[in-house]
């Protein structure tokens, strides 16, 4: 579940990311009422929840209808948890400025159960890296990754063109050592676990956040500023 938007008095218009048609809407009516009788339930339509859906397909339809909705999984902390749920809202957003076509992408969407798992389950020295070792690897899925090239070599990071190299280009977009090196181990990085062990400070954090998102921009037009970049950051301690 990435969006919901209020539709007459009762419904919701939800914008779901599924395994096997992408980026889809669907209507689902009457949700917002007290009345008996609901197919579904409110707490079922919550941003960030993982759905067994059966659904109605109508290619021509721009709006398509859910049949039988479950929840496929019950997160321990990721609702009641205020930072989890921010980093949640977070990658979210992201995804959603990501999507542009309603493509199958069954590896991408197996990727974000993945991480929203990992998300409810991290502790707090994984959690503080984590927004960042997202931001990272959610790029291989939409064709302008960061090469892992990185040695003592090509130590320069060129975001502009995705790679390290040897030296600095003639445009603004790079980072150098040891900006570039903790880019590079996050790279390396394959499970949250591991985040533990990488030791950084807020402000560094926050500095890097900032220069994976300007590699977003010179690669997705138009991509603009996330809401809920200010929200984490005013919560995530040092």
């Amino acid at each position: 579940m990435i969006r919901t938007v209020k539709y007459g008095e009762t419904s919701l218009v939800v914008s779901l990311f599924t395994e096997k048609f992408g980026l889809q809407q669907y209507m689902v009516n009457g949700i917002r009422t007290s009345k008996k009788g609901s197919t579904f339930s409110a707490s079922q339509m919550q941003v960030g929840n993982i759905l067994d859906l059966i659904v109605y397909r109508n290619e021509r339809d721009t709006l398509q209808r859910i049949k039988e909705c479950k929840q496929a999984l019950h997160y321990h902390a990721l609702f009641s948890d205020v930072i989890k749920n921010a980093v949640m809202l977070f990658m979210i957003e992201l995804l959603q400025k990501c999507l542009k076509e309603p493509d199958e992408h069954e590896s991408l969407f197996h990727f974000m159960e993945d991480i929203l798992k990992a998300l409810d389950k991290a502790e707090p020295a994984e959690l503080a890296n984590l927004p960042l070792f997202y931001t990272l690897h959610l790029s291989h899925f939409f064709g302008f990754r960061i090469m892992d090239n990185y040695n003592d070599n090509n130590a320069v990071l060129d975001l502009h063109e995705g790679k390290f190299t040897a030296s600095i280009p003639e445009h603004q977009f790079y980072l150098i050592p040891p900006k570039s090196e903790v880019v590079a181990q996050l790279l390396r990085v394959m499970q949250v676990q591991e985040l533990a062990e990488l030791k950084l400070n807020k402000l560094v954090r926050n500095e890097l956040l900032d220069d994976c998102l300007s590699f977003y921009a010179l690669h997705i037009t138009p991509f603009g500023n996330l809401r809920s970049l200010p929200v984490i950051r005013a919560l995530m301690e040092e």
